[in-house]
């Protein structure tokens, strides 16, 4: 693996979690959202990650060689962004404008200490990735040093 790759691997970590974060931020916006453009409350989202794969040919063929399938892990994509299909919570509150003709109201399914759970993790996968990518260039640096002598 060389350097650029490293490097690859930890920024395409750091911006899918950012748009993780980015993600968690409008739930807990919307986390009292009862009506949308899209008519009901709002849904919230998640984030869909995969492993990307690439390499060069050798590496391929030699991890192929080493019963790996032929994969190189060559960092994070996202897949998409999905709704949550968990259902909406409901809360009795006869004189809300949103309330049903049973006076119930139907909230966003967003639970704000799992979303807190969430950025917090978030944060620090995104910090893992930016103190890698700093000791890659770290590395680099004192590479280029050893050379000058």
């Amino acid at each position: 693996m060389g350097l650029f790759t490293a490097m690859e691997i930890s920024g395409s970590g750091m911006t899918a979690e950012r748009l993780r974060l980015d993600v968690i931020a409008s739930n807990l916006a919307n986390a009292e959202t009862t009506r949308t453009p899209q008519g009901g409350p709002y849904r919230r989202r998640l984030v869909v990650m995969a492993p990307r794969y690439g390499g060069s040919f050798r590496s391929v063929l030699e991890a192929f060689r080493r019963g790996a399938g032929g994969y190189v892990p060559a960092g994070t994509r996202v897949v998409g962004i999905i709704a949550d299909p968990s259902p909406f919570k409901t809360r009795y509150d006869p004189h809300h404008p949103d309330a049903g003709p049973d006076g119930y109201v139907r909230y966003p399914n967003v639970e704000v200490v799992q979303e807190m759970v969430d950025l917090i993790t978030a944060t620090r996968a995104y910090e893992a990735n930016a103190t890698a990518l700093a000791a890659f260039k770290t590395m680099f640096q004192k590479a280029l040093e050893l050379g000058r002598r």
